[in-house]
């Protein structure tokens, strides 16, 4: 789970939303700082990028790199301390930035926020060295006493809020060892490199410190845990708050957890910061002391202003790997018996469950954060113990949920034992479909998955009645949620969905309807709502992967109605391209340009194209999603539809970029950066564009790239006990579209009809058994149930699993997943937490891979056309 998403979360119920929108959305403006609302002096500008809003003065030039000043704060000093900053700011004539609201405050330093932008509150850019200094020196000064969290990227400038960085002021770009578009500075040559920004204070090789700061980096230098009676062996998980660590103590040899907590970092809803937390994990632990279902406190202490807890360490794993192990779904067809045995266990674990909460209950605790990895099954799975009581408080006090995983959330109105009441009730659910995190859009899916699951596993009657009821009364016990349908008993998935996606062209109409109704024409970030990767980078919104070109494709290829609107804003942007937005196909312009000629704007999508082709390719990764293999398809592409032959030209350049990785020697074990695998970012995305050049020039030298690639990414696959091929990540293994073995066997599939390979071809058939599991953790196309639809709606293998009726079981799937907005169709995002509209992990996705499953003529991915074969719509 990624829960970086969580804070897209709260601008909008529907769908996720940057979060600065909520604090500048009209009728919003009483929770700005006040230094927020004040005009601008005279002799000096403002602007608003994101989070910050930025003050400069007019005749005062900034230069383009140096070191700079962050300030932190804790939320109830935060508009103290931003008013002496800004007086002194505004008095001395440096240009400076601040984050405008307690809200974007409390965000940037919540649990699970960027840890290496964590803390900044306030930057300040000062000329020179000299004036860095004197700034310094001044603002410590000035904020002297007051407390502000650690910014982990930075130097500490004694013990007050005021930290130092070297970094970039201006905004430029450059592309990393990975091809991956990041924030630059200039090295000592005068070279454009990443301006790393990890949470690790850095300085960069060609920097010299001043030797101002020399005293402030010997006192950092002179804080280490060799002190404390501990050996940390690994790190088990890291939060903004702290880490989570296993150790052995040295008096003893007994293994323990350490749980870390940085002072002021690591919010929580209620503001309580991570030492607050881990001093109520104490406490309530204490109070549980002698329970076989919590573990036992052992020590506690404190290194520098790091505060640690010792606990005892538990044998097992967390409730969730079961599901790999155990969880019938996982198979194509589980049978009966399958079936049984696992409910059996499942009814079994919950209740060891449902007896651990009653004990901790029975000493007058909440849990407050119960779910799927916070429950530690024994390796015999004969007993349970809870973990991670940081939320925990007093029944008495009857507190509400601070801390919360996004399957589990209780609503508002919960409170005391009834929290985790809610997340017993989930539980039910999801040990038979884990998709709960749906209910956070609407608790009217719980039904829906109740009925489900009762549609496939024997349960006892009434077991998920009680949970559906649980989890649908109101504040008052009457029935509450996003749903005003839920009835005692579960509904049936018809009641819940406006249609099945089975139904065509009736889902296809409704999703489509769905997509339209959800446009934002008034905005110029996005036009259709997606992922949060639209505003990760600029003009993502309007990408193919994540923005309007995406919807557009997909809406082209299932025969809906143009939206000329969507359409015009692309054109928009094409003439005048965000700064800094990649160039890459899914990511960026490419892509935008080879839309934009798909839809018969060709004298704009040539502009771009020619923009894009007249660019520095070197920096690129090969890949497909955003570098070189996915250039070089645009290109020819567009060279082939218009005539441009230098297009062509730029295309076989982007091959030769992309061949080199597979040219050059074998990455060192040991060495940075992780083997990307698969369709998106591996060489499968490489051979398909070394098969789409073969097709066009015959050189036969583009087919033993291809193959080489193929093979390469295959060299990262393995066999799984069903005999399905996945890409092994190491932890775990994928299937999927984008980043797994499908996408793989989907170009295996096209180059074998060029070139026999005694290799791929057993290859692709065991790719296909993967594509057949029953259930998949969500639907997108790229990493989920659509992906698999369209692969086995697509290959030309033949066999179990691709015929007419297998296809539409997995289309069946698929309403799991499947949710109600204004009346139609649509589909959650990644993580699931809200709706997505876009083509990688959203509604137009699935659009595209039930079109090519259901409808008259096949929809397809940009250059992986319908194969060569009659295409018949399943029955």
């Amino acid at each position: 789970m990624n829960k970086g998403y969580a804070v897209f979360c709260d601008a909008d119920r529907h769908f996720y939303d940057a979060p600065h929108r909520l604090v500048f959305a009209e009728g919003a403006g009483g929770s700005l700082y006040r230094a927020a609302t004040l005009p601008v002096p005279e002799g000096w500008t403002s602007h608003r990028t994101g989070d910050w809003l930025a003050l400069r003065p007019l005749d005062h030039p900034l230069p383009t790199q140096g070191w700079k000043i962050h300030v932190s704060a804790c939320l109830d000093n935060a508009e103290a301390i931003l008013a002496t900053v800004r007086a002194y700011c505004l008095e001395q004539g440096v240009a400076f930035k601040f984050v405008p609201s307690r809200y974007l405050l409390h965000q940037r330093n919540a649990k699970y926020a960027d840890r290496s932008a964590s803390g900044k509150f306030i930057t300040v850019y000062p000329a020179d060295d000299e004036q860095c200094e004197r700034v310094a020196t001044d603002l410590a000064g000035l904020l002297e006493g007051r407390p502000g969290p650690y910014i982990l990227s930075d130097l500490r400038w004694g013990r007050g809020p005021v930290h130092l960085r070297y970094g970039s002021f201006a905004l430029r770009h450059c592309y990393d060892e990975h091809g991956e578009l990041r924030p630059a500075v200039e090295d000592g040559s005068g070279t454009l490199v990443p301006d790393r920004r990890d949470p690790v204070f850095h300085v960069p090789a060609w920097v010299t410190p001043p030797a101002f700061l020399r005293p402030h980096l010997e006192a950092r230098a002179s804080v280490t845990v060799q002190d404390m009676p501990y050996d940390i062996e690994k790190a088990l998980h890291f939060s903004n708050g702290g880490g989570v660590y296993e150790a052995r103590d040295r008096r003893t040899g007994r293994r323990v957890v350490l749980k870390e907590a940085r002072p002021y970092a690591g919010l929580a809803a209620d503001g309580a910061d991570a030492v607050t937390r881990l001093h109520r994990e104490r406490e309530a632990l204490e109070r549980l002391s002698g329970l076989d279902c919590t573990p036992e406190v052992l020590d506690s202490f404190t290194v520098g202003d790091h505060h640690f807890l010792a606990l005892e360490f538990v044998e097992g794993k967390p409730l969730n790997t079961f599901f790999a192990r155990r969880h019938p779904l996982m198979e194509a067809d589980p049978p009966a018996e399958r079936l049984a045995e696992y409910t059996a266990w499942a009814l079994r674990i919950h209740g060891l469950v449902e007896r651990a909460v009653a004990e901790v209950h029975a000493r007058g605790i909440v849990f407050n954060d119960l779910h799927l990895f916070n429950i530690m099954v024994s390796e015999d799975e004969s007993s349970v113990v809870l973990l991670d009581f940081e939320a925990a408080q007093p029944a008495s006090e009857g507190g509400r949920q601070t801390v919360a995983n996004p399957a589990f959330v209780a609503p508002a109105d919960r409170r005391g034992f009834d929290v985790d009441r809610y997340a017993l009730a989930c539980l039910r659910i999801a040990l038979f479909i884990p998709l709960t995190s749906l209910l956070a859009v609407d608790r009217g899916k719980a039904a829906h998955l109740a009925e489900a699951a009762a549609a496939r596993f024997p349960l006892p009657p009434g077991f998920l009645d009680e949970a559906v009821r649980e989890i649908t009364r109101g504040p008052a016990g009457g029935r509450s949620g996003g749903s005003s349908r839920a009835p005692d008993r579960p509904a049936a998935p018809s009641r819940f969905l406006p249609t099945e996606p089975g139904d065509w062209p009736d889902s296809r109409d409704s999703m489509v309807g769905a997509i339209l109704a959800s446009a934002t024409p008034e905005r110029e970030d996005r036009f259709f709502p997606g992922d949060i990767a639209q505003f990760a980078t600029a003009g993502g919104g309007m990408t193919v992967g994540h923005g309007t070109a995406g919807v557009l494709h997909a809406l082209r290829e299932s025969g809906a109605p143009r939206c000329p609107e969507a359409e015009d804003g692309l054109l928009r942007h094409a003439k005048q391209p965000d700064s800094g937005t990649p160039l890459g196909f899914y990511d960026g312009l490419a892509g935008v340009a080879w839309t934009l000629e798909r839809l018969g704007h060709t004298a704009a999508a040539l502009e771009l194209a020619s923009l894009v082709a007249e660019q520095d390719h070197e920096g690129l990764s090969p890949d497909l999603y955003g570098g070189t293999a996915g250039v070089g398809l645009a290109l020819d592409a567009l060279a082939t539809a218009t005539g441009e032959r230098g297009l062509h030209a730029a295309a076989l350049r982007c091959a030769e970029l992309s061949a080199r990785p597979l040219r050059a020697p074998a990455r060192p074990a040991g060495a940075a950066g992780k083997v990307r695998t698969g369709l998106l970012h591996g060489s499968a995305g490489r051979a398909l564009l070394f098969v789409r050049l073969y097709e066009r020039t015959r050189d036969t030298a583009l087919l033993d790239l291809a193959a080489e690639a193929l093979h390469d990414d295959l060299s990262r696959c393995v066999r799984g006990a069903s005999g399905t091929l996945q890409v092994d990540e190491g932890w775990r293994t994928m299937p999927y579209l984008g980043a797994g073995s499908v996408g793989i066997g989907m170009v295996i599939d096209d180059y074998l009809l060029h070139r026999r390979d005694d290799a791929l071809d057993p290859a692709r058939r065991e790719i296909v058994r993967a594509a057949q599991a029953t259930f998949y953790a969500q639907p997108g196309l790229f990493r989920g149930v659509a992906g698999m639809v369209l692969h086995l709606a697509r290959t030309n293998v033949g066999g179990p699993g691709t015929t007419p009726e297998d296809v539409r079981r997995q289309v069946g799937c698929l309403s799991w997943h499947a949710m109600s907005y204004q009346g139609r169709l649509a589909f959650p995002g990644e993580q699931m937490m809200r709706l997505s509209m876009d083509l990688s992990t959203g509604t137009a996705g699935v659009l595209l891979a039930l079109s090519a499953a259901l409808g008259d003529r096949p929809a397809h991915l940009p250059f992986l056309p319908p194969l060569p074969r009659p295409h018949e719509p399943a029955p």
